[in-house]
């Protein structure tokens, strides 16, 4: 374990829904985000960073107590954690840190007027707001709103598209109350000990709705088209034709097939819009941080849950697909003096590993129950090995909008496979040859050895995410 002086503050920024190519010192040259640019900068960018679920509430999971979304059985939307898992902020309560929140835990279900249920988080302060509609009373944001004389409806009513809407002002936007929550904490705690503080802002996620002033400094006309070949969709799995042909048919989602290239043009435009807001409130957590004089001994965390289809492939949202839209996201970690400034690490890493890493980088214990793998030497020691894993695995469960679909996915190097368990059909790709993952070669008879080697990797990481404890006692 690599030694670290001083435990750390820990400010944990994490989005939802945001895909990998949204940053511009990540490579998109389209976004403005000088705030987040400043941690690639200054810290440790990972560009090839996994989630265990393309969904929000068992990557959630995964990610929090550094297990896999089946071992934490919160294996899907809408299902609660158990409560004897422990959450990395219970971790660190445990360990004299005062922990806050603001915006979504999402480790329970919320939907129908239902208010997330909590374990023992390990959460002092906690402002809760699963999203930015007036759902329930106990809605903190709501609650900041009422407060300044103003209500999400009388502000949530500007012009819209069948795709897009002008949403709320920023200076009353949910993204911009978290961030006010986290900098109010960040001054409170500038004379006490450790602590560590989760910013889960709803944005970007859908509804595609940015300030009316955010979304004017995006040009539809300049946005690209999303990765799709017309017929791709052809010997891809069931789940994808239904998203492109009509998404869950639920309010809010897509009828994709019958949008026309202005619409995807517009709606990428309001995506980057939400994330520029973002940008603007991670700033303002910046300056907060420096002005109160803990910038150099707090690790900065900036990442998101899961990412966004947009249009690639045909698909808007989420589901049950497992293409890089959606499983590869930002992780990046700045922490003057300890973690290596202006370093892009090529390794994979999955989300899972946040939680040894977070431990770790504090000196802390891992305990058994972890699956995770700390990658904090690979941002701290040049000497170290510089390949974390070889392969990143996901997975996904039966959540609501896709009933009994099970799927997994490895990816290598150099391809990807995802099996759909129970189907006839999965998915294979030669990722050298097809980056974009337009060519299935599940039924390629060429491939077929390919494909029985990569089924058992797959089959194998599936097994090994089997829960390591209870501990052994004895022979017998």
């Amino acid at each position: 374990m690599t030694p670290a002086p001083e435990k750390p503050n820990i400010l944990w920024l994490c989005t939802d829904q945001q895909r990998y190519d949204t940053i511009a010192s990540l490579g998109n040259p389209l976004i403005n985000t000088p705030s987040i640019d400043s941690l690639v900068r200054d810290g440790t960018a990972f560009t090839r960073a996994y989630v265990q679920s393309p969904i929000c509430a068992p990557s959630r999971a995964s990610f929090l107590t550094g297990r896999y979304p089946r071992t934490t059985r919160c294996r899907q939307n809408g299902q609660a954690i158990p409560a004897d898992e422990v959450l990395i902020s219970k971790m660190f309560r445990d360990a004299g840190y005062t922990c806050g929140l603001a915006g979504k835990l999402h480790l329970a279900s919320c939907s129908d007027g239902r208010v997330e249920e909590r374990t023992d988080d390990g959460y002092d302060i906690f402002h809760w707001s699963h999203h930015p509609q007036p759902d329930w009373p106990e809605n903190a944001y709501t609650q900041w709103l009422t407060a300044q004389g103003k209500t999400w409806d009388e502000l949530y009513d500007g012009p819209s598209t069948p795709f897009v809407k002008h949403g709320i002002p920023a200076e009353y936007h949910q993204s911009t109350w978290a961030a006010e929550m986290c900098c109010d904490f960040i001054k409170e705690q500038a004379d006490s000990g450790p602590w560590l503080f989760s910013l889960n802002c709803f944005d970007p996620h859908h509804p595609f709705d940015p300030p009316a002033d955010y979304l004017s400094r995006y040009n539809p006309a300049d946005m690209p088209l999303p990765n799709y070949h017309e017929g791709e969709l052809e010997n891809k799995p069931l789940y994808q034709r239904l998203d492109h042909e009509w998404a869950h048919n639920e309010p809010g989602y897509f009828h994709v097939a019958g949008m026309s290239e202005d619409d995807q043009r517009q709606v990428c435009a309001a995506y980057y819009a939400m994330i520029e807001l973002i940008d603007d409130q991670v700033g303002r957590i910046l300056d907060a941080l420096e002005e109160s004089g803990q910038a150099d001994n707090t690790l900065v965390i900036f990442m998101s849950d899961h990412g966004e289809m947009l249009g690639d492939h045909g698909i808007y949202l989420k589901g049950p697909h497992f293409y890089e839209a959606v499983v590869h996201v930002p992780v990046v970690l700045r922490w003057p003096g300890k973690i290596r400034g202006g370093e892009k690490a090529d390794t994979f890493i999955e989300l899972v590993d946040l939680c040894p890493t977070l431990l770790e980088a504090a000196g802390l214990e891992i305990p058994e129950r972890v699956q995770g793998k700390s990658f904090y030497p690979v941002c701290t020691d040049k000497a170290a090995d510089p390949v974390h894993r070889d392969s990143v695995y996901s997975e996904y469960y039966n959540a609501w909008t896709h009933q009994r679909s099970y799927g997994t996915m490895l990816r290598t190097e150099k391809e990807k496979i995802v099996v759909y368990h129970g189907d006839e059909i999965g998915e294979l790709y030669d990722l050298e040859e097809d980056p974009d993952e337009f060519t299935n070669l599940w039924d390629d008879p060429g491939h077929k050895e390919r494909k029985l080697e990569l089924l058992k990797r797959a089959f194998d990481r599936s097994v090994l995410t089997m829960d390591p404890t209870p501990p052994r006692l004895g022979a017998f």
